[in-house]
């Protein structure tokens, strides 16, 4: 299988010229292998979803974060996509092998073009709301939305297609990608203190076996 530490990533404290030309020197998580993540998904809490109340966006901060000058939507296009122009921290263009389809997609920035390439919140943030997310710090909550292990640049269709679903409801259709996409949907759950669905911890068994 594809080693697990190409996805369970953190960000090192790096310079923005590092990031920008150097793909940046990603560092890896705490979780290595299947059968640790397997381990993993069951220290997590297994309870039913809370109430939507009061959730809104703003709740994970009010619109994007920045690493080291440079927003993260532009960072994760960086880290994403292959044979990128920028300016600065702005991504002009790029390519996308898509892990939710497995599709290439071509990005370049442009009102009507940019949405080809959306910035995924692997663990959905109404998700994460009403497992646990509420019960955080506002301030955890705005490092959970900016966190890079719970960020990826996907196919856009794909992600307006996942909405807001859990893995119960939602995985990607390349399957190749789903013990990845997993294995991080646990380690952002176990990093913020997020429970899991009965259902859901089910589906990311499942999704599991295809390590």
């Amino acid at each position: 299988m594809r080693s697990l530490l190409a996805s369970l990533v953190v960000v090192a404290g790096l310079s923005t010229a590092t990031i920008l030309h150097s793909n940046f020197a990603l560092t890896p998580a705490t979780i290595t292998s299947k059968d640790e993540v397997s381990a993993t998904l069951d220290t997590l809490e297994v309870k039913g979803r809370a109430p939507k109340t009061n959730y809104s966006r703003d709740q994970f901060g009010e619109g994007r974060g920045q690493i080291n000058g440079c927003d993260t939507r532009n960072v994760i296009l960086m880290r994403d996509l292959t044979n990128v122009q920028n300016e600065g921290c702005r991504v002009i263009s790029g390519t996308l092998n898509d892990p939710y389809t497995g599709r290439e997609v071509v990005f370049t920035r442009g009102s009507t073009t940019g949405s080809v390439v959306q910035i995924d919140h692997i663990v959905a943030l109404s998700d994460a709301w009403q497992k646990g997310a509420q019960l955080l710090s506002k301030e955890d909550r705005v490092k959970l939305a900016n966190d890079p292990l719970e960020l990826l640049a996907v196919d856009g269709k794909a992600n307006q297609q996942k909405s807001d679903g859990d893995a119960a409801t939602w995985l990607p259709s390349n399957k190749s990608f789903r013990c990845e996409y997993a294995s991080r949907q646990i380690a952002v759950k176990k990093k913020y203190s997020l429970w899991v669905t009965e259902a859901e911890k089910a589906a990311l068994r499942s999704a599991l076996t295809s390590c």
